[in-house]
């Protein structure tokens, strides 16, 4: 009645003797269980959009959620999650494996899935979570349980460090044969769930505000150019990753996630448009879900550097 014969819930409420709150319940019931799933196809012209000016640009698969100014960044990335849980559940197939990055937007991804089966399908984790204090596997854990759970997919682990102390431990454990294991199914995931985190911004991202990395190794890492990371890949905004501390991290590098047929990246908030630049850059994504202020704080960051590179190249043209 309320979506195929367009009846409001009140005149639904009154066609079945019960309160409109209880069919709100009902609806929202219908989508978490899958009972009910809502898709948006693409507009057939998106050249002159925002989504249309960044796939021209990246080469990705853009979708812009429009989010209300007054929304408060969980209200904002609550609303991107919504629409890219039901992207992702368009990359899903049975028996696919699909490679989930921990971090407050994949969390609230997960959170937002429908409820549909994949049979055969697997969820593995992309990057360790322990660090010098805690084993960070409850967080892991629970976003890689919110997807097998909608999925129906068996999890794989990958109980390392975020970033091992030393790269030479790195080494010796990519040798093992249980983590070997965990690698050899990231090289094979046809599907890669990710975010961007940032080194500022008023939504502070996991690996910077949970002792994932000190004070030191942040501010080294910043003058050495980092902006932020992708999958606890360390990356600049020209999206080079060619860091000693990358040689310390557990994540996949922009190499290989490359190697994953789709990539969805998901990122909700202006404090990411410079990590998300430098993504964008690394070719690390195939589709990509953000919220309309990102994606124009994204666009203004591009005309900017195109305005900057062109004043440069007058300049040098003058001195010569």
């Amino acid at each position: 009645m309320y979506y195929l014969q367009g009846h409001t819930m009140e005149n639904i409420a009154h066609h079945l003797g019960i309160s409109r709150s209880s069919i709100s319940r009902l609806l929202a019931h219908a989508r978490e269980t899958g009972l009910v799933r809502i898709s948006v196809a693409a507009a057939p012209g998106t050249r002159g959009t925002l989504a249309g000016q960044i796939s021209e640009i990246f080469g990705v698969r853009t979708s812009v959620v429009p989010v209300r100014e007054v929304d408060t960044e969980v209200n904002r990335l609550h609303n991107v999650a919504l629409v890219a849980a039901e992207r992702l559940v368009e990359l899903m197939e049975p028996g696919a494996i699909l490679g989930v990055a921990w971090g407050n937007t994949t969390s609230e991804v997960t959170r937002n899935l429908p409820r549909v089966h994949f049979p055969g399908s697997t969820v593995v984790q992309l990057n360790g979570a322990v660090n010098a204090t805690k084993s960070g596997l409850p967080y892991a854990d629970s976003i890689m349980s919110q997807a097998a759970q909608a999925f129906g997919s068996r999890t794989l682990q990958f109980p390392v460090p975020a970033f091992f102390d030393y790269p030479d431990t790195r080494e010796a454990m990519w040798r093992e044969r249980s983590i070997r294991s965990v690698l050899d199914t990231i090289d094979r995931a046809d599907v890669a769930l990710f975010g961007v985190g940032s080194l500022s911004g008023t939504l502070p991202s996991h690996v910077y505000s949970s002792g994932y990395l000190d004070p030191q190794e942040i501010a080294e890492a910043q003058a050495d150019g980092v902006v932020g990371d992708v999958c606890t890949v360390l990356i600049r905004e020209d999206g080079t990753t060619d860091l000693p501390l990358n040689k310390r991290a557990s994540g996949p590098t922009p190499e290989t996630l490359q190697k994953i047929p789709r990539r969805l990246l998901v990122v909700s908030g202006t404090g990411k448009a410079l990590p998300l630049l430098g993504a964008l850059r690394a070719k690390v994504a195939t589709d990509l879900v953000l919220d309309d202020a990102a994606a124009r704080a994204l666009m203004d960051l591009v005309r900017q550097r195109a305005h900057h590179a062109k004043a440069q190249q007058a300049r040098s043209r003058i001195a010569k």
